[in-house]
């Protein structure tokens, strides 16, 4: 029996080296066939080999007592230390808290808005008016995070911001928001929906513009109005792209931007504006301790991905739409 199965083995060999062989030849002929392509390609793999997926051998260090003296691989292990250091921290449930809370409240608010305006603008007539409120809709999108934070500061100052100018008129008193721990959240939320909603529009108007005219005429001979074509023919068809984004959103939810909030919080709104990206650029980069800050950003990496998942997941069994 033992001489039969090495015969065997010695006659599986050949066939297996010469599909092996075959298939290194296709290789290198699609290779060849499609090179101008791959070229293109190139620069996208080298930028996310070197950027994005290299770094990710730095997250060692949550797991280590990193020195940079001793380097990575010369720091000592100490392994879930300081992920435990974070969760027994006093700061754990605020930061967790306000994390929660504010992505929760942008996605509550400002998810639906670029769909509305998407379906609002479609159904605009005059093609140059559409343009230019879709122009003007892209363009805060494209101004810088500080140039924004200041405007919002000038905007909403109590001497002399034009919000409480407007409020004065009206016989209110002026607010300070931003020293306002209770208006901390809705300025911050508003000013992001201000920013993204014309640009995140972009993929529903696209998914909008693939619809087949003829469903809105069949709907128009069937009576129904504006509303109801909205209801029963554009949102339907859109529905797979809203599904599609709202599981990429449930994967940021854990992924509060910190710029924003380090530029327009203080020691006053602390507790209703730390949130975990700002707690880890306090920690790890002010305060140098990389180890715990690394720790605590790759918890919050891992708790998005299994959202992903999980969202994935749960759309697959009730939509049949996923991302994979």
């Amino acid at each position: 029996m033992a001489a039969k199965s090495v015969v065997a083995k010695r006659q599986i060999k050949p066939p297996l080296r010469a599909r092996a062989a075959a298939g290194a030849r296709q290789l290198w002929k699609n290779i060849r066939r499609d090179k101008a392509l791959l070229l293109i390609v190139l620069p996208v793999v080298i930028h996310y080999l070197i950027f994005v997926y290299y770094p990710m051998y730095g997250n060692i260090i949550a797991f280590k007592d990193y020195s940079p003296v001793l380097g990575i691989n010369g720091s000592e292990w100490v392994g879930f230390k300081y992920f435990l250091q974070f969760f027994r921290s006093p700061y754990f449930w605020r930061v967790l808290r306000n994390t929660l809370l504010i992505s929760c409240y942008s996605i509550l608010w400002g998810f639906p808005i670029p769909i509305i305006f998407a379906l609002m603008t479609n159904d605009l007539r005059n093609g140059i008016f559409k343009r230019v409120v879709q122009a003007v809709s892209y363009i805060p999108y494209f101004i810088s995070t500080v140039i924004i934070c200041g405007m919002l500061v000038n905007f909403l100052s109590p001497s002399n911001g034009i919000v409480n100018t407007i409020i004065e008129l009206f016989g209110g008193k002026p607010i300070n928001f931003l020293m306002e721990p209770g208006w901390f959240r809705t300025v911050f939320i508003a000013s992001g929906i201000w920013q993204g909603f014309g640009w995140s529009s972009i993929i529903y108007l696209a998914a909008l513009t693939g619809i087949n005219p003829e469903l809105y005429e069949a709907a128009t001979m069937d009576g129904a109005s504006k509303l109801q074509q909205v209801i029963h023919v554009s949102v339907p068809c859109i529905l797979p792209t809203i599904i599609v984004t709202f599981i990429m959103q449930i994967g940021t939810l854990m992924s509060v931007g910190y710029e924003k909030l380090i530029l327009l919080y203080n020691p006053v709104t602390l507790d209703v504006a730390d949130v975990i990206s700002s707690y880890v650029y306090r920690t790890g980069l002010v305060e140098g301790n990389y180890s715990f800050g690394s720790a605590v950003g790759l918890f919050n990496s891992v708790i998005n991905l299994l959202l992903v998942f999980l969202a994935n997941r749960i759309s697959k069994k009730v939509s049949e739409v996923s991302l994979w």
